[in-house]
């Protein structure tokens, strides 16, 4: 099978749904003539106008407010915010509005709408525009969130989150855009609410988001050199939330690791630890859930300082030394 970087494949995913539907349009800042702060949208202007890849002035307000007013119209709007960090901008329009329409009208309303948005550290981008805030829309009823971590994820829930009839939170992190790897060319959707084991393993399982899925596969391929066989489950989307093969895995590991780069204080791992313990997986477990996350700080310019901040590889691999040793 040919190989997309997971920028391309997300350019393919939303060139085949305008292709296909003329009710799918983009808008956001420096997304047409520019192509996108990281070229998910180079060339579509070509190809679909300036009608229907809308650049904006610098709002994200207006962004998502644009967003939400063509979704209830009947149209299929993929807006972008340029960096996670400016979603704080439209927390009203999100929080207040695009949750909450649908089912205050009974389901007569739909708000059919995604926002992409690149997220992470590793670039050096510094304290506000580098912010991984997934979890403060998993805490809202009525958001999806999805956070791909490979190209073909990438573009298979992208053109899920399309064409579901709520607002889906589409979160890329900025590391994984050069990232390669199988894409068929056909269209093809992933259904949201769908965990993956990424990888089989009978010692632990290891929960992972976004990057941290990659660094969760290095650091298997380590532990495996020391008899250590880690299963990797990737939950693709965090709201819903598939937990059937983490309780499947942790039955059969009776350990389980969850990893991600947001801080820990309120961070996903929590919730994932929480509804372990509340699930029977529970009675499986042979060691406490333990949870690897950023530190409650800001994300420092300096670069050394930064990746100190977030989980690595060997960092996973010593936690997970931990676990599986008994030394928690």
């Amino acid at each position: 099978m040919r190989e997309l970087s997971y920028a391309e494949a997300l350019r393919e995913a939303l060139r085949q749904a305008m292709t296909a539907d003329p009710n799918v349009f983009m808008i956001g800042e420096d997304i047409g003539v520019y192509g996108g702060a990281f070229g998910v949208s180079a060339g579509l202007i070509d190809e679909f106008g300036s009608e229907r890849i809308i650049d904006t002035p610098i709002s994200e307000a207006a962004i998502t407010g644009a967003c939400i007013g063509a979704a209830l119209t009947g149209m299929r709007p993929v807006g972008e915010i340029q960096f996670m960090d400016f979603i704080t901008l439209s927390m009203e329009q999100l929080v207040l509005q695009a949750a909450k329409i649908r089912f205050m009208f009974g389901g007569k309303a739909k708000v059919p709408f995604v926002l992409r948005t690149p997220a992470g550290s590793g670039t050096g981008a510094a304290a506000q525009h580098s912010q991984s805030l997934e979890n403060w829309f998993v805490h809202v009823p009525g958001l999806k969130v999805v956070m791909p971590s490979t190209p073909y994820d990438a573009k298979g829930l992208l053109r899920a989150a399309i064409y579901d009839d709520n607002p889906v939170i589409f979160v890329e992190h900025k590391l994984l855009y050069k990232t390669k790897g199988p894409v068929p060319e056909a269209p093809y959707e992933i259904p949201l609410g769908q965990s993956k084991v990424v990888r089989e393993g009978t010692d632990l399982t290891l929960i992972a988001t976004s990057i941290m899925v990659v660094r969760a596969l290095q650091a298997a391929e380590k532990l495996a050199e020391e008899g250590v066989e880690v299963e990797i489950i990737d939950p693709r989307t965090l709201s819903p939330l598939d937990m059937a093969p983490i309780e499947a895995s942790i039955k059969k590991t009776g350990r389980a690791l969850v990893v991600h780069e947001a801080v820990k204080t309120g961070g996903f791992g929590g919730e994932v630890a929480a509804r372990i313990v509340e699930s029977e997986a529970f009675d499986y477990l042979e060691a406490p859930v333990r949870r690897l996350a950023g530190l409650d700080m800001p994300i420092p310019y300096n670069r050394t300082l930064e990746y100190h901040t977030v989980p690595q590889v060997e960092d996973i691999v010593a936690e997970a030394r931990k676990l599986v040793g008994g030394a928690y």
